[in-house]
Formats: C-alpha cells, sequence, structure tokens
C-alpha cells in the first residue's frame, strides 16, 4: 500500500482570516487547529499512524506557508 501525502491545498477550507492589529492575518479555524493539536499529541505519545503523519505533515507544510505569509504581511 502506497500512502501519499495530501496536498496542503486540501486543506484550504480550515483557514480563515483573522484581524490583529490593522493587519489581516490567515489563521487555521478551531477545526483544522484542533486536528493539528490531536495529531501533535499523538506523535509525542509515538502512537500516529501513518495517514496520520501524513495529515500532519500536510497541515505544517501549509503551517509553514501561512506563517511566511503572515510576517510579511506585518512587514
Amino acid at each position: 500500500m502506497t500512502l501519499t501525502l495530501p496536498r496542503p491545498s486540501s486543506l484550504i477550507n480550515g483557514i480563515k482570516l483573522e484581524a490583529v492589529g490593522q493587519c489581516l492575518l490567515f489563521k487555521f479555524n478551531d477545526e483544522l487547529q484542533n486536528r493539528m493539536e490531536t495529531l501533535l499529541e499523538r506523535k509525542k505519545a509515538d502512537q500516529l499512524n501513518p495517514e496520520e503523519a501524513l495529515e500532519l505533515e500536510s497541515i505544517g507544510e501549509l503551517d509553514r506557508i501561512f506563517t511566511h505569509i503572515n510576517a510579511l504581511l506585518m512587514a
């Protein structure tokens, strides 16, 4: 069985814009934030299955992308 990394764009519905000061920043909605935290907890406990590891990798990639974009917006 071959597992493939879900595309970060498949998670785009989990993104919202939030006003921070005078900027609108990209943030995870509550559902995606909770999912990421759950997966991180499972990873710390060494309980992630291969599909969850790939899901966490995709969420992490999306988090890195939006962290970079938000930094550019704040600069």
